[in-house]
């Protein structure tokens, strides 16, 4: 069995080739299916963000594993192979788990340690198994890497430091506010990172949006998307007096708050605090305002250094994550080896098994006298002497199955107790049961199919039939 991982993030791939391969969410039940019926294709997950689109599976040979997941993104997305190849990587067995962890803990995210993909790569995992494509390996790996992914963000606390300029201004209020609950904001001017600022905010509880801009029209547009209100430079000292937070990026050449204006202000405001973070080049407000008092002002730089800061705390973090993903790895490889020794030990079990009651069938032919009460006791007995001669050697190939040359051993260990026909049998019971469970699925997929059909179904069409 080997693992293998297909796909495109924001590394390999920009916006407008990514968007090519997306998938829809209604579409992903029926994507994973046809993923799963492609040939030496055994288990699979679908990863699809707006980030990265991956395919993971788990092949039976890696012999044009590449080829055939290219040709399903080519089908499925009606995109000729040409212009995609260059963006697509493929990972095989140790890279492909690495990839897996580094994924589920943000450590391969456009913002280092963001969380959110935990819980993209968990949903994932979890469709996967709910339309039963994944098998015992995967099952294992994706509840390892969600697993391992929650305690690296628990122990390191790489997700807590804010690492965007917007972000970071948000987290800074809370340390003067505590909460944003019916804090009002007031935007000076309409710029892009001014209104990321107060998405946040606004997501954080803030209550009243009042943007200020000097063409009204604009404040409007801007202070709809909040259910905010608009208004004209003319008002900027009025709502001063009201506001919580002050945001405040325009293109003026000079200050648009010097400290003389907000002095006035601030005797009406009765002593409550005043947060302003200003976001313009060159800057808005008035550097004394932040020597005034329950004032707190924040400038791009000031904010960028925080950001730098908390971006060294997050790479601290990162080498602590990978030096688990390392852990976890051999961790998972060393699980990997005994996976092949359960056939094993099952065929080993099962031919002792077969003896022990050819042996009792003889012994019954052979003392017909013996009653019910002494057939029990030596079927006890004889079969504890068959469980005891096995435990040894069962400990053994267990321990020889993990080791460096853990296949020559079980290779061995099924010449010396001659299991290849119990072995042989089980894998054609498991072909057939995969065979049965296969023609069951495709029924299912025919039903489906005409249950839209049917649905979609005129009265006319259904007339017309009959």
């Amino acid at each position: 069995m080997h693992i293998v991982v297909a796909g495109l993030n924001y590394r390999t791939a920009p916006v407008s080739i990514r968007e090519k391969f997306a998938f829809a969410e209604k579409d992903l039940p029926l994507a994973l299916k046809e993923l799963k019926n492609i040939k030496s294709v055994m288990e699979c997950v679908i990863v699809a963000t707006c980030n990265r689109t991956e395919l993971y599976v788990v092949v039976d040979s890696q012999h044009l594993c590449g080829h055939l997941l290219r040709g399903f993104i080519e089908k499925w997305f009606d995109v000729p192979k040409e212009q995609f190849n260059k963006h697509l990587y493929v990972l095989e067995n140790e890279k492909a788990i690495e990839h897996l962890f580094r994924v589920a803990s943000g450590l391969d995210s456009m913002v280092i340690g963001e969380t959110q993909i935990l819980g993209q790569v968990r949903d994932a995992f979890l469709l996967a198994q709910q339309e039963k494509t994944t098998g015992v390996l995967f099952n294992t790996l994706f509840k390892q890497a969600v697993t391992m992914a929650k305690r690296a963000h628990t122990e390191t606390g790489i997700g807590e430091n804010p690492v965007s300029v917007s972000y970071a201004a948000v987290e800074l209020g809370k340390r003067i506010f505590g909460s944003y609950h019916r804090k009002k904001v007031l935007i000076i001017g309409a710029g892009k990172m001014s209104e990321l600022t107060v998405k946040h905010l606004y997501a954080n509880g803030a209550d009243k949006v009042i943007v200020v801009n000097r063409t009204l029209s604009r404040a409007r547009e801007l202070a709809d998307k909040f259910s905010g209100v608009a208004s004209t430079m003319d008002r900027l000292m009025a709502h001063l007096e009201e506001a919580d937070i002050v945001i405040s990026s325009t293109g003026a050449s000079g200050y648009v708050l010097t400290a003389g204006q907000v002095s006035s202000i601030l005797q009406r405001r009765r002593s409550r605090p005043l947060f302003m973070i200003d976001i313009a080049v060159p800057r808005d407000l008035d550097p004394r305002l932040g020597e005034m008092p329950n004032v707190f002002l924040y400038d791009i730089d000031n904010l960028q250094s925080i950001v730098n800061s908390h971006l060294e705390e997050r790479r601290k973090a990162a080498v602590q994550i990978e030096e688990m993903i390392g852990m976890e790895i051999a961790a998972f490889e060393q699980w990997t080896k005994t996976l092949g020794v359960s056939p094993v030990i099952q065929a080993l079990q099962t031919k002792a098994a077969s003896i022990h009651e050819e042996t009792m069938d003889s012994l019954l032919k052979k003392l017909p006298e013996l009653d019910e009460r002494e057939l029990k006791v030596i079927r006890k007995l004889t079969k504890s002497i068959v469980n005891q001669i096995l435990r040894d050697p069962i400990v053994r190939i267990k321990e020889m199955a993990a080791e460096r040359h853990g296949d020559d051993a079980l290779e061995m260990f099924t010449k010396i107790f001659a299991l290849e026909e119990q072995l042989a049998e089980q894998k054609r019971m498991e072909q057939a049961a995969q065979k049965q469970e296969e023609e069951a699925a495709q029924e299912r997929m025919k039903e489906e199919l005409l249950s839209k059909v049917r649905a979609s179904a005129t009265p006319a069409d259904v007339l017309a039939k009959a």
